[in-house]
């Protein structure tokens, strides 16, 4: 096992400063506002609806008793954007991980996403797991593009498997990714150097 992460650290995301940190209980109202802001699309196919208060604070419990870790990016004093980590609570995929990563509209296209998934690898890594999956429907494709330029692989296709509010469905794609590979891939390329 790596050491953990030590944050908050500092990135510059585009013109705009940008500070790493895990969220704590005191980031309610801030990820409540965040939420509030994202695309309606944005939030169809996430766990819970982070927009209610009753949401976030069962997504700070299950931070508090660790079954989650969630990164925030801050960005003078506004969440513009989380990766969270949900661990697996079976013995037998206590090793994998889900990635779930959000950014803000208006800091999209500036790499925040990538510095996110990367600041997961690095605090999953350090926490004993194995393997990350993502999770997304087709049409997400900047999404996917930027996990598979982090080297996710597809791992499924899942068919019709999501509905949305309207009672579409979509299919599901499922990526996953080894984490002692991304870190070594990182390490080799000198990637996330703003952070070192």
């Amino acid at each position: 096992m790596t050491n953990a992460r030590t944050y908050p650290v500092n990135y510059k995301a585009g013109s705009k400063d940008v500070t790493i940190r895990l969220m704590t209980a005191a980031d309610k109202a801030g990820i409540l506002d965040f939420a509030r802001s994202l695309p309606e699309h944005d939030l169809l196919f996430l766990r819970r609806d982070i927009t209610q208060e009753d949401a976030v604070d069962d997504w700070i419990k299950e931070m508090n008793s660790g079954e989650i870790i969630t990164i925030l990016a801050d960005c003078a004093g506004k969440i513009v954007g989380y990766a969270t980590i949900h661990k697996s609570l079976l013995r037998w995929t206590e090793h994998v991980a889900e990635l779930r990563v959000t950014v803000a509209e208006s800091m999209r296209g500036a790499g925040l996403g990538r510095v996110l998934t990367q600041e997961a690898f690095a605090t999953a890594l350090a926490g004993g797991i194995d393997k990350m999956v993502a999770q997304m429907t087709l049409d997400q494709k900047g999404a996917i593009a930027t996990f598979e330029g982090l080297g996710f692989r597809p791992e499924a296709l899942l068919r019709d498997h999501v509905k949305d509010r309207d009672g579409n469905k979509h299919d599901l794609l499922m990526l996953s990714h080894e984490v002692a590979k991304f870190e070594a891939q990182r390490a080799a390329y000198g990637v996330n150097q703003a952070f070192e």
